[in-house]
C-alpha cells in the first residue's frame, strides 16, 4: 500500500523524462538533417552560382566558398542552439504540466479508493481532452458520493424499519416463553402482522433496487394512455370500495400513444393509487386523469386526502421518507412506493412531480411521459 505514492511519482517522472527525450530526439534529428543538407548541398549550389556569375579567379572563388561555409556553420550553429534551448524549455514546461495533471488524477483516484468521495480534479487547461477527462472524473466522483450517501442512508433506514417489528416479535416471543402472554388469536394476529410487515419491507426493497438498477430493461410498446388508467383503476376498484373512496377515470380519447412498458407503468399507477387510497378518508375520492402536454402526455392521480405540506414536497420520492411518520408506520406504508415510482418513470425518460395546496387539501401526483 505504501508503494503507491512512490510508484505514482516514478511514473510521473518517467513520463516527463520520456517527453523531454522525445523533444530532444526531434530537435537532434532536425539538426543533423539541417547540418547535412547545409554541408552537402549548400557549398555545391554556392559554387555553381558563383561560377555562373563569371568569376574566374580561383583564389577569389576559394575565398568566397570558405566565407560561405564559415558563415553558414556559425548561423546554423546559433539557430540549432536556439532551437534546442527553446524546445527543451517548451518540453520541460509541457512535461511538468502534463505530469502534474496526471498526478492530480492519480491522487484523486487514490483518495476515492480510500473512501474520500469528496476528491475532485482541478481543470488542467491543457486542451479539450484533458478537460474532458477531469470533468468525467469529477462527475464519476460525484455519482459515487451520492451512491455512498444513499447507501448509508438506506442502511440506517432499513435498520430503523426493522427495529420495531423485530422488537415486537422478540417481546411477544419472550412473553410466550415466560408464560406472561398466551397464544391467543389476538397474539397470533399481532405476530402475523409484524411478519407481514417484514415481508412487505423485503419485497419493497427488492422492487426499488430492481427499478433503480442501471440495467433495468423495459419492453416498450406504443400504448394508449386511457388503457393504462382504466386498467389501473380496475385493479384498485375493490380496495377503493372497501375504503369507501370513489374512484374516477378522466381521459380524452384523442390522447397520443406513449411508448411504455405496460407492466412497469401499471406498477407506477398501482403504487400511486395505493398511496392515494391510504391517505384518503372514507367519503373522499381519487381521480386518474390523462392530459396532453408539450411533447407528450401527463398521467395524474389526484386525491382529496390529507395533503402534503409544501416543505415536504421535494422529498416525497426519497426512500423511506414519510410526511407523517407516526401515522405511516401504522397504516401499512413502507415509504418506498414513491421511490419506485420515480425510478421507473426516470427509466422511461419521463419525470414525476408532487403537487399539494397543503394539509387537508389533497395531493396530485403527475407523471409526464414523452
Amino acid at each position: 500500500m505504501n508503494d503507491h505514492p512512490a510508484r505514482s511519482t516514478a511514473n510521473r517522472s518517467g513520463l516527463a523524462a520520456r517527453l523531454l527525450l522525445a523533444f530532444v530526439l526531434v530537435v537532434a534529428v532536425a539538426g543533423v538533417t539541417a547540418w547535412l543538407v547545409a554541408g552537402v548541398a549548400g557549398p555545391a549550389l554556392f559554387h555553381r552560382h558563383l561560377v555562373g556569375t563569371g568569376v574566374a579567379d580561383p583564389a577569389a572563388v576559394t575565398h568566397a566558398e570558405e566565407a560561405f561555409r564559415s558563415a553558414s556553420a556559425i548561423a546554423l550553429s546559433i539557430a540549432l542552439a536556439a532551437g534546442l534551448a527553446t524546445s527543451l524549455g517548451v518540453a520541460a514546461l509541457l512535461a511538468r504540466r502534463v505530469g502534474g495533471s496526471l498526478h492530480a488524477v492519480s491522487s484523486a483516484a487514490a483518495l476515492l479508493a480510500s473512501g474520500r468521495f469528496d476528491a475532485r480534479v482541478p481543470q488542467p487547461r491543457l486542451g479539450v481532452e484533458f478537460d474532458a477527462l477531469a470533468d468525467s472524473f469529477n462527475a464519476m466522483a460525484g455519482r459515487l458520493a451520492e451512491s455512498e450517501e444513499l447507501r448509508r442512508r438506506l442502511l440506517g433506514d432499513v435498520a430503523h424499519e426493522l427495529r420495531t417489528p423485530v422488537a415486537t416479535l422478540g417481546a411477544y416471543l419472550d412473553g410466550l416463553e415466560d408464560g406472561v402472554v398466551d397464544l391467543e388469536p389476538q397474539t397470533i394476529a399481532v405476530l402475523r402482522a409484524q411478519g407481514a410487515r417484514l415481508t412487505r419491507l423485503a419485497d419493497d426493497l427488492a422492487a426499488v433496487t430492481r427499478a433503480e438498477a442501471p440495467t433495468t430493461s423495459l419492453a416498450l410498446a406504443p400504448t394508449a394512455p386511457c388503457d393504462l388508467l382504466t386498467a389501473a383503476a380496475a385493479a384498485a376498484n375493490d380496495r377503493a370500495t372497501a375504503a369507501g373512496v370513489e374512484l374516477h377515470v378522466e381521459c380524452g380519447a384523442d390522447l397520443p400513444t406513449v411508448a411504455v412498458d405496460r407492466e412497469r407503468m401499471g406498477q407506477v399507477l398501482g403504487n400511486l393509487l395505493d398511496n392515494a387510497l391510504r391517505h384518503t378518508p372514507a367519503g373522499g375520492s381519487v381521480t386518474l386523469r390523462g392530459e396532453p402536454h408539450a411533447g407528450g402526455v401527463t398521467l395524474s392521480v389526484t386525491d382529496t386526502g390529507s395533503g402534503i405540506p409544501a416543505e415536504h414536497l421535494p422529498r416525497v420520492f426519497e426512500r423511506f421518507y414519510r410526511v407523517d411518520t407516526a401515522r405511516s408506520r401504522t397504516d401499512g406504508g413502507s415509504g418506498i412506493g414513491l421511490a419506485i415510482v420515480k425510478a421507473l418513470v426516470d427509466a422511461h425518460g419521463g419525470r414525476v412531480t408532487a403537487l399539494s395546496d397543503g394539509p387537508g387539501h389533497g395531493t396530485r401526483i403527475e407523471v409526464h411521459l414523452p
